[in-house]
């Protein structure tokens, strides 16, 4: 599993560039899914950093979640409302792993009630998704070109220029 840490290291321009959109957005992005009819879903998310994780949360029973705990492929796109894109967007690709540990979970609500104010302290999990990422990228605009940075495990980040 390629975790939020590892991959940080691997692709710190595609992290930084991720993180400054997600903050950017109130942590806001956009997450597909596939649904049991085999199309795309597109639905908002806000996931958030835990434990050197990157955590998929939101409201249990969502067609969302059914989606991943059918098929847990994902796309995971910052939001943007720019057509520009003058402050850049990321993609991050992958799989999620369901965490059942009890205490993760009761690590993650408190963090979260510390941070938010919002109190899921106590409450079972139906799942606890983290991301798995396989790839990720991201699209800059830089004067006169686009640069699209590419992200594998264990071959770092490219950088692909279109002019």
């Amino acid at each position: 599993m390629t975790t939020w840490r590892e991959f940080t290291a691997e692709a710190p321009n595609i992290s930084d560039l991720f993180v400054r959109r997600h903050t950017a957005t109130g942590n806001l992005c956009m997450l597909g899914t596939l649904r049991s009819d085999g199309f795309p879903r597109i639905s908002p998310v806000e996931p958030r950093f835990f434990e050197d994780m990157l955590v998929i949360s939101g409201m249990p029973g969502t067609t969302k979640f059914r989606d991943l705990a059918r098929d847990p492929r994902f796309c995971l796109h910052t939001a943007t409302i720019d057509t520009k894109v003058s402050d850049g967007d990321a993609k991050l690709f992958g799989t999620v792993v369901d965490v059942p540990d009890l205490q993760v979970h009761v690590r993650f609500a408190q963090q979260l009630f510390d941070d938010t104010g919002f109190d899921i302290r106590g409450q079972k999990f139906d799942h606890f998704y983290v991301a798995d990422l396989s790839s990720a990228s991201t699209v800059q605009v830089v004067d006169d070109h686009l640069d699209i940075t590419i992200w594998k495990p264990g071959q770092g980040e490219r950088v692909v220029r279109k002019h």
